[in-house]
């Protein structure tokens, strides 16, 4: 039932965020799919591929090791503090900007770029302004810890040094 719950909010939300916002986008400037596969393209490819990889990863987290969801509504039970959240406090976030970078580039599509820019200022926002009180709230001194020992945007060396765990320790 979890994994059918992440599921959906993720055809939902990043879909439409992804999926659906940019092709009324395209639509909207009468971009079409380019004629040929040129360099644009083919350097399209990793970060599209590492945005949904990472997206992907981040989810399975939340499922397995959280026992939630993304979603305000149903968020992780267990703070989670494993795979890509070691090294950054945002990878999911982050997944969804790289993906949108990739279709800017994909599409030759300076509007999909400031869309790009647009939403990142808007997950920016919604971090600060919502969930890191959120987080602060649900998990307490364990998220401060985090917080100070992991970036917020920019990955870094993983975290278990700098939050006192023994490498191979809790991974939730």
């Amino acid at each position: 039932m979890l994994l059918l719950k992440n599921l959906l909010f993720t055809i939902v939300v990043p879909g439409t965020v992804t999926v659906l916002v940019p092709h009324w986008i395209l639509l909207r400037s009468s971009q079409v799919m380019p004629d040929a596969w040129g360099t644009p393209q083919s350097l399209a490819v990793p970060p599209l591929v590492l945005g949904v990889a990472t997206y992907g990863w981040c989810l399975w987290d939340f499922a397995t090791v959280g026992r939630g969801t993304p979603a305000p509504f149903d968020p992780p039970r267990v703070f989670v503090v494993r795979g890509l959240y070691r090294y950054v406090r945002n990878p999911m976030y982050l997944g969804v900007v790289t993906i949108l970078l990739g279709e800017a580039a994909f599409f030759e599509s300076r509007q999909l770029l400031a869309y790009a820019a647009a939403v990142f200022v808007v997950f920016h926002l919604v971090v600060v302004v919502y969930e890191e009180a959120a987080l602060r709230r649900r998990f307490g001194h364990r998220y401060e810890r985090y917080r100070r020992a992991v970036r917020r945007w920019l990955p870094g060396t993983g975290c278990e040094e700098r939050m006192g765990a023994p490498p191979g320790g809790p991974t939730a």
